[in-house]
Formats: C-alpha cells, structure tokens, sequence
C-alpha cells in the first residue's frame, strides 16, 4: 500500500535536498522515502516554482532562495575554513619571531 505525505513533509524533503545539500540517500537512509519519491517532489516544487516565477516576474521564487541560502552556506564554510587556517599560520610565525 502506497505511503501517504503531507505536502509539508514533502517540502520539508525538498528543503534538505536543496537548500542544506542532502543526498537522496541521505536522505532516504533518515527518512526511508525513496529516492523516485524525493526526486518527483524536487521537480514538482522546481515547476511550481517556475509557474510563480512567471506570475510575479519581480520576486525571487522559493527554490532561487534556497539555491542561494545553499550557496551562501557553503562559502560561508569555505571562509570559515581560510580564517582557521590563517589564525594557525599567524601563531606558527608568532612563535617562531619569539
């Protein structure tokens, strides 16, 4: 018997996978949804959100904002990683003047 989701259940998915960057099988694994089911849901959202694109041109759809909240995240990782690593050189060489 098919399993039946809520359709915030449904986002809820589609926001792992999108925004936080979460595998299929990841998600899957977590969820047990299978990896059809999360990939019908991601192009389901991605036309609705197309479909809102082209009724208010001016505003940026659900899915943008997320691609965009994944992207800030990741290189506000990347940033994070460069400032450790240039606190460590500077304490290498602070040692090493002393």
């Amino acid at each position: 018997m098919p399993q039946i989701y809520t359709p915030e259940f449904k986002k809820k998915i589609v926001r792992l996978h999108e925004e936080e960057g979460r595998t299929y099988k990841s998600i899957t694994a977590e969820y047990g949804v299978s990896k059809s089911s999360i990939s019908k849901w991601c192009m389901e959202f991605a036309e609705e959100c197309r479909e809102q694109a082209q009724a208010n041109p001016e505003s940026k759809s659900e899915l943008e904002l997320m691609q965009e909240n994944r992207r800030l995240r990741k290189e506000l990782e990347e940033a994070k990683k460069e400032n450790l690593f240039l606190k460590k050189a500077a304490a290498f060489f602070a040692k090493e003047i002393d």
